[in-house]
């Protein structure tokens, strides 16, 4: 049981690094850096097509990591 989470835990980390990766960047720069968290929460601009769908696989791929790391602690 114990190995069987630890190699899902792993695939899930390895896509969820992929999936980050792959993402585009919202912003360039130190200045981006500073200023680009408030544009993200106040912006309105919506993710489209496959930055949406990339979006919502980190979510999963995330909420995945957390389970099965979970798991694997406990067993």
């Amino acid at each position: 049981m114990h190995t069987v989470l630890l190699v899902l835990l792993i695939l899930v980390s390895l896509a969820l690094i992929a999936v980050v990766l792959l993402q585009s960047g919202k912003s360039a720069g130190l200045s981006g850096a500073i200023s680009g968290g408030a544009e993200q929460l106040f912006g309105k601009t919506k993710a489209r097509g496959i930055d949406l769908i990339l979006h919502r696989t980190t979510i999963v791929l995330a909420v995945l990591f957390f389970i099965l790391t979970l798991l694997v602690i406990k067993f």
